[in-house]
């Protein structure tokens, strides 16, 4: 139960103030004990800068759905506050390393599995990027972003979309290019890499060599100005925010 208050096991029927959920217990003897259930998203932030974590509660104060519960500053902590809290939503230092990261998706898998994790940092490549999302992370953000990037951000992933800031990866931006540009040929090709498919996949479901998929691909890098497969893929896996997509294999 979110944002539980738990004072008395024992509850009885809800009243509403103020837009927030307050039960009462049973009494103590002579008092009885009132626990109040928000239902703000609680937002723990992990990462390696004291003055980072002040930004974000700074940000959330003024939030009616969000709430900053905790900062810790190392993923072994950050595990044991996981386990306290159960956060909704976890921010999380890129600065910690991608292999780190990595392991502790993996590691925190059984416990950390409803909380919608958020990676951000200052620099993020679009392989780092497929990784993190392919190993469950909700969202991938840059610490540039303004305070209302940031609570767009935790919204969308508190209610299971994925985010991509939009900046991350201007250059590999679907809007940058029309598929009206692409001859029939490509544009299915285009269409299979974005479903995952390797070239020799492409090939055998287009009934054409493998090298002809190359050229194909070429051909489209060339006419899109996307950066090789991994932008072709992350267009297809992360859309502008605001959209639900689905996260395409691993090329």
């Amino acid at each position: 139960m979110e944002g539980l208050v738990r004072t008395h096991r024992m509850i009885a029927s809800p009243m509403v103030i103020d837009g927030i959920v307050h039960r009462r217990c049973p009494p103590f003897g002579r008092h009885g004990v009132i626990e109040t259930i928000s239902n703000k998203k609680r937002v723990v932030v992990c990462d390696t800068q004291p003055l980072t974590a002040e930004g974000v509660r700074s940000s959330l104060a003024t939030c009616a759905d969000l709430e900053f519960v905790r900062a810790v500053f190392g993923l072994t902590e950050a595990k044991d506050v996981i386990r306290e809290l159960i956060p909704d939503i976890i921010l999380l230092d890129k600065s910690f390393g991608s292999p780190g990261i990595l392991q502790w998706l993996f590691e925190t898998r059984g416990f950390a599995s409803s909380a919608a994790i958020v990676i951000w940092g200052g620099s993020i490549t679009e392989p780092e990027a497929l990784r993190f999302l392919q190993a469950g992370v909700k969202g991938i953000l840059r610490k540039t972003v303004d305070a209302d990037g940031l609570i767009a951000c935790c919204r969308a992933v508190s209610s299971g979309a994925n985010w991509m800031e939009e900046a991350l990866f201007r250059e590999t931006t679907r809007d940058r290019y029309a598929r009206t540009e692409l001859t029939t040929r490509e544009q299915q090709v285009l269409e299979l890499v974005e479903q995952g498919l390797k070239n020799r996949e492409i090939a055998r479901d287009l009934g054409i060599r493998p090298g002809t998929v190359k050229i194909h691909l070429k051909h489209i890098f060339e006419k899109t100005g996307v950066r090789g497969r991994y932008g072709l893929a992350i267009n297809a896996g992360v859309r502008v925010p605001g959209k639900e997509p689905e996260i395409p294999a691993l090329l």
